[in-house]
């Protein structure tokens, strides 16, 4: 009997980080400002710093149903899912570390999501020596840094072209207890070779003179942190993956959500991926990388009776305040409230107070994060609220953010939220978040080349590239050069 072809198919319209899309006479076409065409497969212009992020979702059930041979399709050696920062590092790694050729789908465009809606923190200040996503951290910081020097050797300004700034960063605190967990903390990464020093606060003063505190508080300073700007970022890594293209080697397929994985049979590869206009068939791998929608996915494509699948990613909404051309004052440096790492639940209901961040147990917390970007900007933050896949401003969360950063830095008390309504920005995202805070990496057990790079929450763009070579390498066959067993599928989230 001559072999079968399975598609998995969703019944209707999904939409997620090139997963999951609305109907098709409304294909994000909220994103696209006036001024933006589409040409072919990709987007000429990508979407002003200005514009608020938003998406919706439409989850709806899979069905398995036969594909037709003879359909028409192009050809590749890798088709990724979801075209974040980490999708598109994937695409890069790939492309500069061999001569595959690569495909990227995605139901939006880039920075539609959870990548242009963070802060661009590149941190080590808040990560722990030891623990299992410090290598894979060191790693992928390393690899920015080297980016960010070969950009300089070639003429161009990394400050330009990716917003890269050594800002340092400021771990503060507020109490006396605070106080004596970050001078641990200084200690800890200064015995790993790191710089590091904790400032009382009146040494504070001369670094951060609009950070004001009470004599029981201080904060940690790591002087080589750095920042940058994820629509610069993701604007350079687009176009140097488009320099594949002439080659033939890379194609991208923006507003063209994937719908379905096909199968040979009852074989364990996966030999191509069903878009809502294409069939792109992948030689070599598949790899998942979709953000929040990740896990949903992967709970209606994986059926399989002999595995069990518990992939719990999910959407964690964030809300960050921009202040934009803000010239009240300046900031020197990133700063965050000690009590951030935590980020436990907390509720509107609830106000701001000088012993730590807003908690309650209703999946809300608000903590102070604030620094300028590479365009004068003031970005305030955070939130982070498990709410699904709401997108929508939430004003009071705005609210809270403003009264909890003025608690730290007491000249935002001078100005009126309200006053700079024309001049703000507000940032929605969600977060992949997963309750082990390690994203899942790896191969997807029951597939021979299905990959899946998930789950990285609030650290999409700092353990992006390091997640990308681990990708490359496994695609590759290549030994890894960071250990990836913590981040392997098998075992946390299948059994």
């Amino acid at each position: 009997m001559a072999a079968m072809a399975y598609k998995i198919t969703i019944n209707s319209n999904l939409n997620t980080n090139g997963l999951l899309s609305p109907p098709p006479n409304k294909l994000h076409s909220h994103l696209l400002p006036s001024n933006q065409k589409i040409c072919g497969r990709r987007i000429l212009e990508s979407p002003p710093l200005s514009l608020i992020r938003s998406k919706k979702s439409w989850h709806e059930s899979l069905r398995v149903s036969n594909l037709s041979q003879s359909s028409a399709y192009n050809s590749f050696d890798v088709v990724i899912i979801g075209a974040g920062i980490i999708g598109l590092t994937i695409a890069r790694h790939l492309l500069l570390a061999s001569d595959l050729s690569v495909a990227l789908v995605d139901a939006a465009v880039p920075c539609s999501g959870a990548t242009g809606a963070g802060q661009g923190y590149i941190w080590k200040a808040h990560k722990s020596p030891g623990t299992e996503k410090w290598e894979l951290m060191m790693r992928s910081h390393q690899l920015w840094e080297s980016l960010a020097k070969s950009i300089q050797l070639q003429g161009m300004d990394p400050l330009e072209v990716l917003g890269w700034k050594k800002t340092g960063s400021l771990l503060v605190s507020k109490t006396t207890d605070e106080s004596a967990i970050l001078k641990r903390r200084v200690e800890e990464l200064s015995q790993e070779g790191l710089r590091a020093e904790f400032l009382s606060s009146n040494d504070l003063l001369s670094e951060e003179p609009e950070l004001v505190l009470e004599k029981e508080g201080g904060a940690a300073f790591f002087p080589d942190d750095y920042q940058l700007d994820a629509h610069r970022t993701v604007a350079f890594i687009e176009k140097g993956n488009m320099h594949f293209a002439v080659e033939g080697r890379y194609a991208e397929f923006y507003h063209e959500p994937a719908i379905g994985l096909v199968r040979h049979g009852n074989s364990c590869e996966v030999g191509a991926i069903q878009t809502s206009k294409n069939t792109l068939h992948s030689k070599k791998a598949v790899v998942i990388a979709a953000g929040c929608w990740t896990g949903s996915l992967m709970h209606d494509l994986i059926k399989q009776p002999d595995i069990e699948l518990d992939l719990p990613i999910k959407p964690r909404k964030g809300h960050l305040l921009v202040i934009e051309n803000f010239k009240s004052f300046k900031l020197n440096h990133g700063i965050m409230e000690a009590g951030y790492t935590k980020h436990q639940s907390a509720t509107l209901k609830a106000t701001a107070s000088d012993s730590g961040p807003v908690y309650n147990a209703q999946d809300l917390s608000v903590s102070m994060t604030a620094t300028m970007d590479a365009s004068g900007n003031l970005v305030l933050g955070s939130s982070r609220q498990l709410v699904g896949f709401n997108t929508e401003v939430d004003e009071s969360v705005i609210n809270h953010i403003w009264q909890r950063v003025g608690e730290f830095i007491p000249a935002l008390r001078h100005e009126s939220l309200e006053d700079l309504r024309q001049s703000r920005e507000v940032r929605v995202g969600l977060r992949p978040y997963i309750p082990d805070g390690k994203p899942a990496i790896g191969l997807v057990p029951g597939f021979s080349n299905v990959f899946l790079a998930a789950g990285h929450e609030g650290e999409g763009l700092s353990l992006a590239l390091g997640t990308a070579e681990m990708i490359a390498d496994m695609v590759l066959g290549n030994p890894s050069k960071v250990d990836a067993a913590p981040f392997a599928l098998l075992g946390r989230c299948f059994h």
